[in-house]
């Protein structure tokens, strides 16, 4: 019996060999439907809601109409900006500048190309329900205050461009009885809403667009030392080459720009259970205008 075994579990693992190189050929050769060889390109993006979003749409438009098959790299932001750099990513479209993102413009700007603004009007600061008392990040100083958030402030993935600007914020503010709690983009949009919820105190890392001021009355508090910065872009950058190596996708992500608005649509539907695949095709499918202008005068083959 074992010996049976042996040699039908041979002739079928041969079979099946030979089964998945004529499937790998006959792919490569169709590559999509267009007879060329499909072409892949590597997204780095972080796991914040407004990222899984951009990405996300990037990669449908890229996939359904320029015969591109898209690898999603999710990694926390240096590594994000190291891997463009260093070309093991292709691009990004999450570089918040000029202030969130400036340690890692200051490191890595120079090894890769800078393709400008995909979105305008971004803000960071820390964030609190709009029945706190509160207006400032002076504020945060009076003992109630500290008791009643138990010294904490929730933020999210060490390393992230808020976070350096909250451990200024401590040092620069003195605040030095909280205590900056590391977690997860989506670890503090829950914490947020449980308490949001239960009308209770907390203080967050916020930044604009996310899903969670279209869905709670949420405020800043003010900055009078200026920590956070102004106003910020959401920039697109890619590896040096890319533009010599797929000039249809340097052109495309050149091209590429939305709104504040355009992507809080995808991140709420995300948020209210679509996964971020069916919640970018459904933009895309619904923003056709918009993502023709993204694709305008380029030769996809």
């Amino acid at each position: 019996m074992t010996g049976v075994f042996r040699i039908t579990f041979k002739k079928w693992s041969v079979l099946l060999s030979v089964v998945l190189a004529v499937a790998l050929v006959a792919g490569c050769s169709n590559g999509g439907g267009s007879g060329e060889k499909q072409k892949t390109i590597k997204l780095a993006y972080v796991a914040w809601d407004s990222e899984i979003a951009s990405t996300n749409v990037v990669k449908h438009v890229l996939e359904t109409k320029m015969n591109y098959k898209v690898e999603m790299l999710q990694v926390d932001a240096g590594p994000m900006w190291a891997g463009v750099a260093d070309g093991s990513a292709d691009a990004m479209v999450a570089a918040w500048l000029p202030s969130t993102h400036a340690s890692y413009v200051e490191k890595y700007k120079s090894s890769m190309e800078d393709l400008g603004p995909n979105l305008d009007g971004t803000k960071t600061g820390l964030a609190v329900p709009a029945y706190m008392d509160i207006k400032s990040i002076e504020d945060l100083k009076k003992p109630e205050v500290a008791k009643s958030l138990n010294n904490q402030l929730i933020g999210i993935e060490p390393g992230a461009g808020i976070m350096m600007a909250t451990e200024q914020a401590v040092k620069d503010y003195a605040l030095s009885e909280y205590k900056l709690v590391e977690s997860s983009s989506a670890a503090m949009a829950q914490e947020l809403q449980k308490a949001y919820d239960q009308k209770k105190p907390i203080v967050v890392t916020g930044w604009t667009p996310h899903w969670k001021f279209a869905k709670m009355d949420l405020k800043y508090l003010e900055d009078p030392k200026n920590v956070y910065g102004g106003a910020e872009q959401i920039h697109t950058m890619a590896r040096k080459g890319l533009k010599e190596d797929q000039p249809a996708a340097h052109q495309f992500l050149d091209q590429f720009e939305w709104t504040a608005e355009d992507m809080a649509q995808v991140m709420v539907a995300i948020q209210e259970g679509k996964s971020p695949e069916d919640a970018a095709k459904e933009w895309v499918e619904a923003n056709a205008d918009k993502v023709n202008t993204w694709t305008k005068g380029i030769e996809i083959k």
